[in-house]
């Protein structure tokens, strides 16, 4: 076999081999074949990269593919106005329950010298007239709808937003079928809706010096979200309380959604998502924090310092699936996260530091 014949042979896809036939008899015809076979060994070893890929993804579980898929997508199409959500700076260092709390009607949580605080309240029944108490917000679905419901807040600009058909939508873009009926996961998120309109939060302060204040931020002044007709049907708006909304436009944190997206099922990842966007973008130097300070913020439901850390070790590892380039490392003392680029989360900085109140103490870890 010529050296021209087994160039040939390499050649297989039918539109290369219909260049190889209009350009033969041709007064360059060996070096369009020569040209011709190059591009087909690029795409023989493109395929091959992908099969190699697709067999790759097909040894991960289902929730480790979607966040591979989604640090894909993040790598090779940057965030734009579209990616970005926006959630309060204080509710990505204050965490809501993680479980449901049953018929507990007060939560806490303590982050270093600040602390958050919770209360269950009532709703009026536009059925029945009667005030019906509703439990604490908590896990994944309430951190979502916060999220959502913010970042109506700052597009429209307005502390009253429209929520008719875009909950629903939301709840698609997060990978949730949008169902009705006793079950259904419209309900699930009206409930959710329902536990944080009801609820008083409050946000406690201290410099650890004999100075303390008590922040009083419910996130809504009123809400009409009762299903008026049909499982399927939203009622129209939710407003948000005006402090709440006035702080909410000074301190929005930005959420990359394809990220929340990867971890919607969890709401501790949500929160680990939420508070490293925040340290990153305020850090100037290096912060450590104990196994202690990461218990008391992330380990409301492990009783166990030994147990909190194997979760945390795993959910920190699924976070750095999704963005490798984050500059934190775990040891035996705790945690360590560095001065970073911003596109480590791949969110715009804040330029400078805020202050969480007036008196101008700082929310510290």
């Amino acid at each position: 076999m010529t050296g021209i014949e087994q160039k040939l042979a390499g050649i297989r896809d039918a539109d290369l081999l219909q260049e190889v036939e209009a350009a033969r008899g041709g007064f360059l015809f060996a070096q369009i074949v020569e040209h011709i076979l190059h591009r087909q060994r690029e795409r023989d070893a493109a395929r091959s990269a992908e099969s190699a890929e697709a067999e790759r993804r097909a040894r991960l579980g289902r929730d480790q593919r979607r966040r591979d898929a989604v640090r894909l997508v993040i790598e090779t199409q940057p965030t734009g106005p579209e990616n970005l959500q926006h959630i309060h700076s204080v509710l990505a260092l204050c965490g809501l329950p993680y479980r449901d709390p049953g018929e507990a009607r007060e939560f806490s949580r303590t982050y270093g010298r600040n602390s958050l605080s919770l209360t269950a309240g009532r709703l009026k029944n536009p059925e029945t007239g009667a005030w019906e108490p509703q439990g604490l917000p908590y896990g994944p679905k309430a951190r979502l709808v916060l999220l959502h419901l913010c970042t109506e807040a700052v597009r429209q600009r307005s502390p009253t937003v429209q929520v008719a058909d875009s909950l629903s939508g939301f709840m698609r873009e997060m990978g949730f079928a949008v169902t009705g009926g006793e079950r259904g996961t419209i309900r699930q998120f009206k409930e959710q809706v329902h536990r944080l309109a009801a609820c008083a939060l409050q946000i406690g302060l201290w410099d650890g010096q004999g100075a303390a204040s008590t922040l009083n931020v419910p996130p809504f002044r009123s809400l009409d979200l009762w299903r008026a007709h049909g499982e399927g049907e939203w009622s129209r708006t939710v407003q948000f309380h005006q402090d709440f909304y006035d702080s909410l436009i000074r301190h929005a944190l930005p959420v990359d959604v394809r990220a929340a997206r990867a971890f919607s099922g969890s709401a501790r990842k949500l929160d680990l998502l939420f508070w490293v966007g925040y340290r990153l973008r305020a850090l100037h130097r290096p912060l450590r924090l104990t196994w202690e300070n990461l218990h008391g913020q992330f380990g409301a439901e492990n009783a166990s310092l030994r147990s909190f850390r194997q979760a945390f070790k795993a959910d920190l590892a699924h976070l750095c699936e999704v963005f490798p380039k984050l500059p934190l490392s775990l040891d035996e003392g705790g945690l360590v996260l560095q001065p970073a680029d911003p596109g480590a989360l791949l969110v715009p900085p804040r330029q400078g530091i805020r202050t969480a109140a007036k008196q101008g103490m700082k929310l510290r870890a």
